[in-house]
């Protein structure tokens, strides 16, 4: 190696940055924006995208916000992306009507924006969308619940355990996708809880964390100790609503489907926690959106959609080992052998 490529690798490693190893790519940078840099789901996102930004030689930057739902901190991250200079912004919104018009910003600042799992809206505030087909999950997950209770979904008592108060997009997909495959009227598909099936018990918000999952499933517990369906937003909120069910031994009553499949969850089915969940790929999101941004920097060339859809979809399977007729799935095995790759 050339003397005046080692001293600049020191240089950028002494500023705390990946060094991009091919000198063609100098200066192409991107930043990554996820909602927390707790939740696996987006721990695994981080490691794919910076996977791909040192194969590719594209220096990656790291943000996150402080909670799921810190929209502030996604906001100033944004900020900090245009000052940088940097190619592109991959974003896995908290609040997806609320950035928009920082996301305006950096388009305007010539930035190649790509949505992360988490369509804004509207969607095409952002140069493209790299996600699971939300929707698609929900209804996997409903179709199964549905399937598994048999003639005993008429008298069903469901609970869903949501995200936060705003709605952000996913949540609103997943939820609504729950009801369809469940055989709920959502009434209007871009809102929650405006529903009338008496069959609903009700509402809550979790935060996408454990804690949150616990204190929802005993809000929903004490307006109607019968429930006996949960639809939750991610599978740390299942293991939460689980164990508030399991601390008034209830955890046999309940039937629980998720959506996300990290490995840790999918672990969860397998252990009878969640009866079944909706795998997606996050690092294959993320591994994905450098490369856009990498050849956005090159060619300026941006990413086109997954034919016939708004979005580039990454795909979802349904993970059970109780499969219905009817429900496409696959069993904990495969699952774990696929988790978020």
């Amino acid at each position: 190696m050339k003397k005046s490529v080692v001293s600049a690798a020191i240089a950028a490693l002494a500023i705390g940055v990946a060094f991009a190893a091919p000198a063609k790519a100098a200066g192409v940078s991107a930043c990554l924006i996820t909602k927390t840099d707790t939740n696996p789901f987006f721990v695994k996102m981080k490691e794919g995208a910076t996977a791909k930004a040192k194969e590719l030689g594209v220096t990656l930057k790291s943000y996150a916000g402080k909670i799921d739902g810190d929209s502030e901190s996604q906001v100033a991250a944004i900020e900090s992306c245009i000052a940088d200079g940097a190619k592109g912004i991959l974003i896995a919104a908290s609040d997806t009507k609320g950035i928009v018009p920082s996301v305006k910003k950096a388009r305007d600042a010539g930035l190649l924006v790509i949505a992360l799992d988490t369509p804004l809206e509207p969607a095409d505030s952002a140069d493209a969308t790299f996600a699971t087909d939300n929707l698609l999950a929900g209804k996997l997950v409903g179709q199964w619940a549905k399937e598994t209770l048999g003639d005993k979904v008429k008298d069903a008592k469901v609970g869903f355990l949501d995200l936060t108060p705003s709605q952000p997009s996913v949540d609103v997909l997943r939820d609504q996708g729950f009801m369809m495959g469940f055989g709920i009227d959502p009434k209007d598909p871009n809102k929650i809880g405006d529903e009338t099936d008496p069959r609903i018990v009700g509402h809550d918000v979790t935060n996408g964390n454990e804690e949150g999952g616990r204190k929802a499933m005993e809000n929903l517990l004490q307006k109607d100790s019968g429930i006996n369906v949960i639809h939750t937003i991610n599978e740390p909120a299942a293991v939460g609503a689980y164990q508030a069910l399991k601390a008034v031994g209830l955890e046999k009553q309940v039937l629980i489907v998720s959506i996300d499949g990290g490995c840790p969850g999918v672990k969860s089915v397998k252990e009878g926690v969640i009866g079944a969940t909706a795998q997606q790929y996050p690092l294959m999101m993320a591994a994905l959106g450098v490369e856009a941004i990498k050849k956005f920097a090159d060619s300026g060339e941006k990413p086109k959609p997954t034919e016939g859809k708004s979005f580039f979809d990454t795909g979802v399977s349904l993970v059970t080992d109780k499969p219905v007729s009817g429900v496409k799935s696959i069993d904990t095995k495969e699952g774990l052998n696929k988790c978020w790759g």
